[in-house]
């Protein structure tokens, strides 16, 4: 959770390094014009109301907060994410946008990639969502949920269905229900850590 404007920065600067993005100075800029990245603007966004909702939510910023809170949920509705914020840790990678929906109990460590369609929640009312370490690999369609925790260095796979805690790390999890499937060495799936 960014609890000052040094951790905000380094938040930004892994979600940056994580999503690949390079800056270019003016060419840069000119680029991100006429071809936005439509998941990083998602991003910066959320970080900033991370920011100043922990840090700064006082005084004439309340009505900067509201106006980010706006700006936050319209570019949420856009990209077809429900993704609360302080759930992620530094260095986030959202692949594709479309559905995705995350509980506002669930946290998640740091440099965590995830694809779309993907669902982690809470389990039949209850309040508890799941609890998932560092440097794990979300595929496409994987639903996580229940007051779970899931270790560092996970790969869970497409349309896995994770409702059960796997405290052994290095793994690979798939199937419904997943259960562990063989080793796996994260750094190669995710590249930037």
């Amino acid at each position: 959770m960014i609890s000052s404007k040094t951790e905000y920065h380094d938040y930004l600067n892994q979600d940056k390094k994580a999503l690949g993005i390079k800056s270019n100075g003016l060419a840069g800029k000119i680029m991100s014009y006429f071809s936005p990245n439509h998941i990083w603007k998602f991003q910066k966004t959320m970080r900033k109301l991370e920011y100043y909702t922990n840090c700064k939510n006082r005084g004439l910023n309340k009505f900067y907060v509201l106006y980010l809170r706006y700006k936050f949920k319209n570019i949420s509705l856009k990209l077809g994410f429900s993704i609360p914020i302080n759930v992620f840790g530094p260095g986030l990678s959202i692949v594709h946008y479309g559905t995705i929906v995350i509980n506002r109990n669930t946290k998640v460590g740091s440099n965590c990639r995830m694809h779309a369609c993907v669902n982690i929640g809470a389990s039949g009312g209850e309040s508890g969502a799941p609890q998932i370490g560092d440097n794990v690999y979300i595929a496409p369609g994987a639903k996580i949920y229940g007051t779970i925790t899931i270790a560092n260095n996970i790969a869970i796979g497409a349309n896995a269905v994770v409702n059960k805690s796997c405290e052994q790390e290095n793994v690979a999890l798939a199937g419904v229900p997943a259960k562990p499937i063989g080793s796996v060495d994260i750094k190669k799936i995710i590249k930037h850590i």
